[in-house]
């Protein structure tokens, strides 16, 4: 029988278009993630997408045990067995809610659904201790956007109320498989702690209200009535980006209150 040192190596993974697959591959960049991660052995660390296991298995090497969700059944299948959990499932679906308070998530998520996920994610703020995803140079940017400049929108409204976010450092298409057309860069989100001081629901209807129509001004984009503007201290000619996210609070907890 032959020994382990001389089997075949296993293919690689051909990426699926669908699932917006491009595989981390360089060894510089895991280990930065690693060390921006810096997980103890006691952690309670998630991680979404874990692909052909390039940020699984380090991490796997810091922490007594591992919790992952995976899409792709191949995948899923391929991963280490010992002092791990894979979860077959589609992210954007998972109740995050079934993890202990604290938990810490992780991964390199697929591009094609990243803003959704990270809406969905948003939910679980209460319950997480930190977050340190690779994305999208583009999307970490709107992240991560000040008020009144081009890249601050919806995200970044219904991020920043959430979340303190930092950008951590910029990854080059070289270092995945397949390369993908975007520089990326790693993030990472921090729950503030507070909670969010309006009504969630109404919070993001106000928010998804005024994004939908962010060239116009707020009197056109929001249904607010002049006294709301006189009583909130806001000018109604400025336009959905001029307003803080803490004034979007303001704005949904005044609509709630009616």
């Amino acid at each position: 029988m032959p020994s382990s040192s001389h089997r075949p190596a296993r293919a690689p993974h051909v990426a699926r278009k669908r699932f917006g697959q491009h595989f981390l591959h360089d060894p510089g960049v895991i280990r930065k993630i690693v060390e921006a991660i810096a997980p103890s052995a006691d952690d309670a660390i998630v991680e979404i997408g874990p692909g052909e296991g390039a940020l699984t298995r380090p991490l796997l090497e810091r922490v007594k045990r591992l919790e992952v969700i995976e899409i792709d059944r191949d995948l899923a299948a391929a991963l280490p067995g010992e002092r791990i959990r894979v979860h077959v499932a589609d992210a954007l679906e998972f109740d995050f809610g079934v993890f202990p308070a604290g938990v810490r998530i992780v991964g390199n998520l697929p591009y094609n659904i990243s803003t959704p996920l990270l809406f969905h994610l948003a939910r679980y703020a209460g319950r997480v201790r930190d977050l340190h995803f690779m994305l999208q140079l583009e999307v970490v940017e709107r992240m991560v956007a000040r008020p009144s400049t081009p890249e601050y929108g919806r995200l970044s409204v219904m991020l920043q109320t959430r979340f303190a976010m930092q950008k951590l450092f910029r990854v080059a298409p070289g270092a995945f498989r397949p390369p993908p057309k975007v520089d990326s860069a790693v993030v990472r989100m921090v729950p503030l702690g507070a909670p969010l001081g309006c009504d969630e629901k109404v919070f993001e209807r106000v928010v998804r209200e005024a994004f939908s129509a962010r060239r116009k001004t707020l009197r056109n984009a929001l249904s607010l009535e002049p006294a709301d503007y006189t009583q909130l201290g806001i000018d109604p000619k400025l336009r959905p980006e001029n307003l803080s996210p803490l004034d979007y609070v303001r704005i949904a907890r005044r609509v709630g209150a009616r």
